[in-house]
Order: structure tokens, then sequence, then C-alpha cells
């Protein structure tokens, strides 16, 4: 039996073209859309990200930093809330069995809170440097990455229901996730086995045009993590979602990518 995979936008934000495209689209702005995947079979129903907290401010101040213009805000409307967007698929929070996480960071944790029975599936490598013991200086404060508060209570209350991800790790028969980097070091490509094929989701790759052209992520942290990866992914999935490409609403109308 396969499984079933949808996208809800959880947000919007314009994006410099070279943070997309490495050393390219110098004058393009990239309409980028954040999305989160729901993927179902049965009464298992896990989720790829969890969208930004409800308050904005400190993320919006350091993207607005980021550029002279100040143009990259972090904006959603209402059908883009967290706690909607399940509501249109039918699902209640306390149904959600499992949450994969890739990158962890701020913009995909924000309402990780709300599963309470969630099984938290990340990468090992990246929990490790980008969060607990960085082996190089951050270029982004560590809160940024994990805020306080969530920081404490997965180290406390949700310490039992973490998995992290070891180079490979199969979540579910038909669902697996393997540390990609790329992006971040906590960056992953989780492969989901669908009647139409691999469906491989990822935010190695922002834009659909990094895997098709192979043009290396402008934000990205490894080269040669991004031809690696763009090469496996052309070779075994059937469908990608670059997590940021507005494009995905696109090629699959509705939310529907599968099933």
């Amino acid at each position: 039996m396969t499984f079933e995979v949808r996208v809800a936008s959880m947000g919007r934000m314009p994006l410099p073209g070279p943070e997309v495209f490495w050393m390219a689209a110098w004058d393009e702005w990239f309409e980028a859309t954040f999305w989160m995947t729901v993927i179902r079979r049965g009464t298992d129903i896990i989720l790829v990200n969890t969208g930004a907290p409800d308050d904005l401010r400190e993320l919006n101040d350091l993207w607005r930093a980021s550029h002279p213009s100040g143009r990259s805000q972090f904006v959603r409307n209402a059908r883009e809330g967290f706690r909607t967007a399940l509501d249109r698929l039918g699902i209640a929070p306390s149904a959600v069995t499992h949450v994969i996480l890739t990158p962890i960071v701020a913009y995909t944790l924000g309402n990780l809170r709300a599963l309470p029975n969630a099984q938290i599936v990340m990468s090992r490598r990246g929990w490790i440097e980008d969060v607990l013991a960085p082996p190089l200086p951050r270029h982004v404060p560590r809160h940024i990455f994990v805020p306080d508060d969530l920081l404490v209570w997965l180290l406390t209350e949700a310490n039992d229901r973490i998995t992290l991800v070891d180079g490979a790790h199969e979540v579910l028969p038909g669902l697996r996730a393997w540390e990609c980097g790329v992006h971040h070091r906590s960056s992953m490509v989780v492969e989901v086995d669908t009647s139409d094929g691999v469906v491989a989701i990822t935010d190695a790759a922002f834009a659909y045009r990094n895997v098709e052209e192979n043009i290396h992520l402008g934000i990205g942290e490894s080269y040669a993590e991004a031809m690696t990866t763009y090469a496996r992914l052309r070779e075994n999935a059937a469908i990608v979602i670059p997590l940021y490409d507005s494009a995905v609403g696109d090629r699959h109308p509705g939310g529907v990518v599968s099933g």
C-alpha cells in the first residue's frame, strides 16, 4: 500500500536571485513559497515541516537585514495558518504520527509543540552541528535554528519522541529520509513510495531549476553535496518537491502530488 502526498502553503517570501541560484540571477527576485508536505497511508500521517511560528518578528528582523532593500519578509494569509491547513485536510493535530524536519530551523519548527503524539525525525548531524556543538562559527544565531523554549522542550518533555537520522533511516516501510546537507547540516531528502513512483521532498533545492538544470543553491553550504544530491534526485525520483518553489502549486493543482 503506497502513500498519498499533499502540499500546503505555510507562507511566502521574496528571495534575492543569487540566494537561490549560485552566482547568478543578480537582478532577479525569486518568489518563494514555504511548503508543508502531508504524507498519509491509513492511520499513518506524516508531516514534513510545520511552518513558521506565530510571532514572525525575530525571523523577519533577520531576513530584512539580509538584503539592502529590506524586501525579504515572510508573509502569510489566513489560509496559510498551520491549524487551518490541517483542518482543510481533515487532520487533527493529535492524529499526526510523525513529523520530519528539514532543515532544523525556526521556520520549520514553529508548530511542533501542537503535535502531542508525533515522533520527531531529524538529522543527527544537523542536531549536533547546527544546534548543540557546531564545529565552526554559526552564520545565524543558535536561537534561529531552535528557539530557547523549544530547545528546552525537545531536551526534556519531547526527548523520548526524537529519532535522529544517521546517514539514512526508514521512517516507515516505503518512507525514507537521508542526510544530504547542501542547504544546512540538518538538510535531508525525504523519499516516499507512491502510486506515481518515488516522491522526493527536500530543502536542498529551493527551485526545480536547481535539480533540473544542475544549478547549485546560492545559500548552500556545499557545492559537492549539491551536485551529488541533485544527481541522485534526477536518477531516483519520479517527482521532486523543492520545498520553496511556488511552481510546486502549478505542477500539482490543489496541492495534490500523488494519490
